[in-house]
């Protein structure tokens, strides 16, 4: 193959941040995974620089402070994502959590938060894989470093993969058939000692050997049901005490999934909450007085 028809088949990447640190870590990463960069620029030409390009394969966005042009970025970032125009990659601060989330709950819309793990990178990696498979001669002919960066890569496609084709491989709800329906509500006091408990173990064993993040935002979101405590992305994400950047993809997994609502703030246009679905209520409730029944509720 002609090297020149391979870069031309190489779907472009447009590249923007706030930072001369962002902007080199994701340059530099791009290009490991010989991405072409076909356009760069400061946050703030990024709208306009979408407009004058006519052929997107990512675009890539490295924020780390709050500016009055993230919003239109990010609401233009999701339309082209609902329309199939292009996918894009957000590596965001964590002060910026929830802003991100108000504006870009599509899958193809893939939101990082830089939080001081690896995972950061090899996400970013396998984000851009999704417009173009990584070149087998990355892995092949490359250094170790980026031998070992493809083989992350891969694993964690194969994880992530599996959470975005959530109409296939995510059950739906089962009906709730409790048959003492009318019992008694949980309280909170009971799913906050669960919360307490799980979170001991993490004194006797790894942290992340029971990562069970779904869980863990079930047994928050319903705690705050009964409390009439509203719970803001960012939260959430602490709640499921995973990196941040795995806590919103779980989010989007369960919201696409029917468990969770996406609940807009009324005081704050910039910002959702997040609740359970009533299905997923009912299966909380049913789910706690099956234990209280069966002599367990104090485990």
């Amino acid at each position: 193959m002609d090297p020149g028809d391979s870069y031309r088949s190489t779907p472009s990447i447009l590249l923007f941040a706030d930072s001369a640190a962002g902007f080199a870590e994701q340059e530099r990463t791009i290009h490991q995974l010989d991405g072409r960069i076909a356009m760069s620029g400061p946050i703030d030409t990024a709208l306009a620089r979408i407009d004058e390009a006519c052929d997107i394969g990512t675009v890539v966005v490295d924020a780390s402070v709050d500016v009055p042009e993230l919003d239109r970025l990010f609401d233009r970032l999701e339309a082209a994502a609902r329309e199939g125009r292009f996918r894009s990659v957000l590596t965001i601060s964590p002060d910026l959590i929830d802003l991100a989330a108000r504006f870009c709950p599509h899958p193809h819309v893939d939101t990082l938060c830089r939080d001081g793990g690896a995972d950061g990178v090899a996400a970013l990696a396998v984000a851009l894989a999704g417009a173009r498979r990584i070149p087998q001669r990355a892995a092949e002919d490359g250094p170790m470093r980026l031998k070992q960066l493809s083989e992350e890569v891969g694993r964690i496609a194969r994880t992530l993969a599996a959470l975005s084709e959530n109409d296939e491989r995510m059950p739906a709800l089962r009906p709730i058939r409790i048959g003492d329906d009318d019992g008694a509500e949980p309280s909170a006091a009971m799913i906050r000692a669960c919360i307490r408990a799980r979170r001991m173990r993490e004194l006797y064993f790894p942290a992340d050997l029971f990562a069970d993040p779904a869980w863990d935002m079930l047994l928050d979101l319903m705690a705050a049901r009964i409390e009439g405590r509203r719970v803001a992305v960012s939260s959430l994400c602490i709640a499921g005490a995973v990196p941040a950047t795995t806590g919103l993809r779980w989010i989007k997994t369960l919201t696409d999934g029917g468990l969770f609502l996406r609940v807009a703030d009324p005081r704050d246009g910039r910002r959702i909450f997040i609740e359970l679905s009533e299905a997923a209520a009912r299966g909380m409730s049913g789910y706690f007085r099956a234990l209280d029944r069966a002599g367990l509720a104090g485990v």
